[in-house]
């Protein structure tokens, strides 16, 4: 069984679906793998195409301002599907999440981690030695 500290639920069986490593290279490709077995998953539109751009925004942040590369790992665990991405760089808090769209308060930073925040059914940040893993969750049903 795999469960995680990063918000995996401990009483659900999951299903490893992918497990890569990735660099700014790999997105293009990535984005192809995460919708094909989003769908698989059973996850229909419009929440894939959604899952799909919380993973880009997520993971196009590791590239940009974690050391370029990181690894996700696309999850089903019960009835939601959960994508966690972790990365090496300096780590970060859920402080860091603005409250309204960023650009509208004047914050010109924290605009993938809003958005995952607002497309997603669960989001959960944690720091890890080094880096941080961030793990997002949608239900399937």
């Amino acid at each position: 069984m795999l469960t995680g500290p990063a918000g995996g639920r401990a009483d659900e069986p999951a299903e490893c679906l992918l497990q890569v490593a990735f660099t700014g290279e790999d997105l293009p490709r990535l984005r192809v793998l995460i919708e094909q077995r989003a769908s698989l998953a059973g996850l229909s539109e419009p929440r894939r195409g959604e899952f799909v751009l919380a993973m880009d925004a997520l993971a196009s942040n590791v590239v940009e301002h974690a050391g370029g590369d990181g690894a996700l790992a696309l999850t089903r665990v019960g009835d939601e599907l959960e994508c966690r991405i972790s990365d090496s760089g300096p780590g970060f808090s859920e402080d860091v999440i603005p409250e309204l769209a960023p650009g509208i308060d004047g914050g010109p930073v924290g605009r993938g981690l809003w958005l995952t925040r607002l497309l997603t059914d669960r989001l959960v940040i944690a720091t890890a030695s080094p880096g941080a893993v961030v793990t997002f969750a949608m239900r399937l049903a």
